[in-house]
């Protein structure tokens, strides 16, 4: 049972406190929280679930905000995560994205989201096309007649009836004049290139997107071609267990509109699509900058929106960059940026000049990390591939469509 929740800024100031039961939590709990994570030298590895003295502290963050629960009695440590990750996936979608101005703007429909998300310190409504039908999410239309009526409410007055339906994550019978369902695979690729060029580290994080627009309480089964790559699979509620268990089938009733179906992760990949070959180096004072990047494995479609970044360290005075292809910009926090777009088949883009280094230091002692971004339309470089989708429930035949959609994650070269 969780008993309090707050929201904190990135400075660690409280935007937002929700009591959920009759025992008050104090605020001084976030100060306590707060200086924990400012003791820790990366905040990213402070852990999800933390014991103050008086309560059990759970947390995570999200661009920038931090939303903490807390609790004094005994529960499973992984509801309370999830609670948390599903009320920030819920204000995100409502709000358009998270920050601190957008929560103080939409103060109001935050609490009621709040209100119907949890009841009494256990989770009720996370759904959010059900939250959808129960509390009209923010539009200027909304605020301008709040402003003139003085009524600020934007919960219905009647409780959608998928509340009592055996699939609640479903409105209660929709119509569409089209019926649509739409598949897409969305993969980011994790890698980590040692200095001599070797893969250290290569695996894909990967979701499918499901983007459903049919009519009454439709039954659909979908099957990969090869699912005995995936690993580490998670669903969404409306997926049935006992099928995948058996067969590795998705059978499920969808949500209506989009969702995620499942996420899932495929490891130990042995190649990726492009190099990048950095050669640093130094003498007397100057560094000489070498990178080149090419393509190292063609996926068969376009590879686009390539760059590369690398932080300019201390000790670097100034830099005197050019590249044959694309732009490079050094931002205001000493980040060199290249930016490449889509790869030429005439020649290999290459990016070079000279580090200017501080007095007195002759040569450089530590050298920087790569970070490389791109983006691949029309592939899984996962290799998953969907076999069938079958519908069922249905009086007509519905329209179906599948993409696929790679780009990089945290995709590290080392120098």
């Amino acid at each position: 049972m969780l008993q309090c929740i707050f929201l904190l800024s990135d400075s660690g100031e409280v935007m937002l406190e929700k009591q959920l039961t009759g025992h008050r939590v104090d605020r001084s709990i976030c100060d306590w929280f707060w200086e924990q994570t400012v003791s820790q030298a990366d905040s990213t590895k402070l852990p999800p679930v933390i014991a103050s003295p008086t309560h059990y502290i759970f947390q995570i963050t999200r661009e920038g905000i931090t939303f903490l629960a807390c609790t004094q009695v005994e529960m499973p440590p992984l509801m309370g995560i999830e609670f948390l990750c599903r009320v920030a996936d819920v204000l995100s979608d409502y709000l358009g994205g998270l920050n601190e101005d957008v929560i103080k703007d939409n103060f109001v429909i935050v609490y009621e989201l709040l209100d119907e998300m949890i009841d009494n310190g256990f989770p009720l409504t996370t759904e959010p096309n059900i939250l959808r039908e129960m509390i009209a999410p923010p539009n200027i239309v909304s605020k301008v007649l709040g402003v003139m009526t003085g009524n600020s409410s934007n919960v219905s007055n009647t409780l959608p009836g998928a509340t009592a339906s055996c699939v609640p994550w479903r409105s209660t019978e929709p119509k569409h004049a089209n019926n649509e369902v739409y598949v897409d695979l969305l993969e980011e690729m994790d890698a980590v290139i040692n200095r001599d060029g070797i893969l250290v580290k290569c695996e894909i994080y990967g979701e499918v997107e499901v983007n459903s627009h049919l009519s009454g309480l439709p039954d659909l089964t979908l099957s990969f071609a090869n699912p005995s790559i995936l690993n580490d699979v998670r669903f969404h509620p409306c997926v049935r267990f006992r099928p995948w268990e058996s067969n590795n089938i998705l059978s499920f009733v969808p949500p209506d509109g989009q969702f995620k179906l499942m996420s899932y992760r495929v490891k130990k990949l042995k190649s990726t699509p492009i190099y990048v070959k950095p050669q640093l180096t130094s003498d007397a004072g100057t560094c000489r900058l070498s990178v080149l990047v090419g393509i190292r494995n063609d996926p068969g479609k376009t590879i686009d929106s390539v760059t590369v970044q690398f932080q300019l360290l201390p000790c670097i005075l100034s830099a005197n960059l050019s590249s044959n292809h694309g732009t490079v910009s050094i931002l205001a926090n000493k980040t060199c940026s290249w930016s490449i777009g889509r790869i030429p088949k005439d020649k290999a883009p290459s990016l070079s000049g000279t580090l200017t280094l501080e007095t007195g230091m002759e040569r450089l002692h530590v050298f920087p990390t790569f970070q490389v971004g791109f983006r691949i339309m029309g592939v899984a470089l996962s290799g998953l591939q969907i076999d069938t989708l079958d519908i069922k429930n249905l009086p007509s035949r519905p329209y179906k469509g599948f993409r696929a959609l790679t780009q990089a994650g945290q995709y590290e070269v080392r120098s």
